[in-house]
């Protein structure tokens, strides 16, 4: 088998969810799963928090449908805002709710409804310092003068903070936050209110609001600026990958470029294709050859290796972050779920 083995243990996403629940004190959980669940499979990881999660957030539509389509009967909230009618009656036949950043995302939103005559449901973002997309206080009080289309139901409004563990950059966001929710209350009644992720939950329960989001924590990660005492959370995946030679005392080089080989080499199905980066970070000879990693050792022909376990050490053996480490690792590998 030329696929690489990802081993994802999802009693440990589900106790990473249930920690972060127990933050909330009673408020609302939405999973984040959008890039496939950060390269864990968003259709299990979604089955694996179903009894936890109220709500799962995805990226693109096209996340929201094809998670629908693997079963999955909890409210989907898409986080960017969509782009064409297509995006929007995908969207509604599939009970996606939508993000609105701007008064063109709820025009968009209100033709297609009055096209064809249908509802849809949406959050409001609000740009509070991120500069991402979401409506500024201004453009949300313009917004909030021009007239409303009762086929578009506003149910939620959010945040996202830039900087969760700066407290001042932080409170300055969520003040920001709540007079917007303050001005769309006006016009919609009471909204679901949620500004912080990861690091805005641990940052202290005056930022939790109705709901916090959970992205990087529930894999077993924190962002950066933030730490937990160790076994807190539990990383959830492992990446394998198998043998296809040994050499003992090889001539000449260790893959492309000079480096000498050394007295034990073994080349493993391991390279770009399938997502690792380019100094590998797995103790490799020399940079990745393409579609293998050499090793300095003699390793077993199909032999299986753990080239990741670790996205912290990962990332920082490769100058990045866990979150682009998780998304590409397990690009092109057979996923194995198992609880213990």
């Amino acid at each position: 088998m030329q696929q690489n083995l990802s081993v994802i243990r999802t009693d440990h996403i589900r106790e990473n969810a249930e920690y972060f629940c127990s933050l909330a004190e009673g408020g609302r959980l939405c999973a984040v799963v959008k890039a496939d669940a950060y390269g864990h499979g968003a259709a299990a990881v979604a089955q694996s928090l179903r009894s936890v999660a109220d709500m799962f957030a995805v990226a693109l539509v096209d996340e929201g449908v094809q998670l629908r389509h693997a079963g999955t009967d909890k409210e989907i909230l898409v986080l960017t805002p969509p782009l064409c009618e297509e995006e929007v009656l995908r969207g509604a036949l599939e009970e996606l709710i939508f993000s609105v950043g701007d008064a063109r995302d709820y025009a968009l939103l209100k033709k297609v409804c009055l096209k064809y005559g249908i509802a849809v449901r949406c959050h409001l973002k609000i740009d509070t310092g991120m500069n991402r997309y979401g409506f500024t206080r201004s453009s949300l009080r313009t917004f909030l003068r021009g007239k409303l289309c009762e086929n578009v139901n506003v149910e939620g409004i959010f945040s996202h903070y830039c900087a969760p563990e700066n407290n001042g950059v932080r409170e300055r966001q969520l003040s920001l936050f709540l007079e917007c929710c303050k001005d769309a209350s006006y016009a919609f009644g009471p909204l679901l209110r949620h500004i912080s992720a990861t690091g805005g939950t641990l940052s202290g329960a005056e930022n939790h609001l109705d709901m916090v989001r959970i992205g990087i924590g529930l894999y077993g990660y924190l962002p950066q600026g933030f730490s937990l005492p160790q076994g807190t959370l539990k990383p959830a995946m492992c990446v394998y990958a198998q043998a296809v030679c040994s050499r003992s005392r090889p001539r000449g080089w260790a893959g492309y470029g000079q480096v000498p080989a050394p007295e034990q080499l073994s080349a493993i199905r391991a390279g770009y294709g399938d997502g690792l980066f380019r100094k590998g970070g797995i103790g490799n000879v020399n940079n990745l050859c393409m579609d293998a990693s050499l090793l300095p050792v003699l390793l077993k022909k199909y032999e299986y290796v753990c080239v990741f376990s670790d996205a912290d050490r990962y990332a920082a053996e490769n100058n990045t972050i866990s979150y682009e480490a998780l998304c590409s690792v397990g690009r092109r590998s057979e996923k194995i779920y198992v609880e213990r």
